[in-house]
């Protein structure tokens, strides 16, 4: 299977919450033409992933091949998506390959 590209999983983080472009100037501090180069051209500095991650409410993480399947079944266990007070994340049931954030971020975000 095989999974979207960094920076498709960042647009589709930047549209899931609702954010424009020109939005990612204030979470991040790059103009929206720069952002938007990242978007549509990307290969961005490790320091500039990190930034965005930041300004998009996530987190980069190295999965080594052999922990994947793993890695992503628990992201899809509604049993292991827990909010702050302890209680089930709501998660739609889209493929994770659609939205790889599905559901870890509870009702709030």
């Amino acid at each position: 299977m095989r999974y979207p590209s960094l920076l498709t999983q960042i647009k589709q983080r930047r549209l899931t919450l609702g954010l424009k472009q020109h939005d990612m100037r204030l979470r991040v501090g790059i103009l929206r033409q720069q952002y938007q180069r990242l978007e549509t051209q990307g290969n961005p500095r490790l320091d500039t992933l990190n930034l965005l991650a930041d300004g998009l409410g996530a987190q980069l993480v190295l999965v080594p091949n052999e922990k994947l399947r793993a890695v992503l079944a628990a992201l899809a266990d509604d049993s292991a998506l827990l909010t702050d007070s302890g209680q089930s994340a709501t998660t739609d049931k889209r493929p994770l390959d659609e939205d790889p954030w599905q559901g870890l971020l509870g009702d709030d975000e």
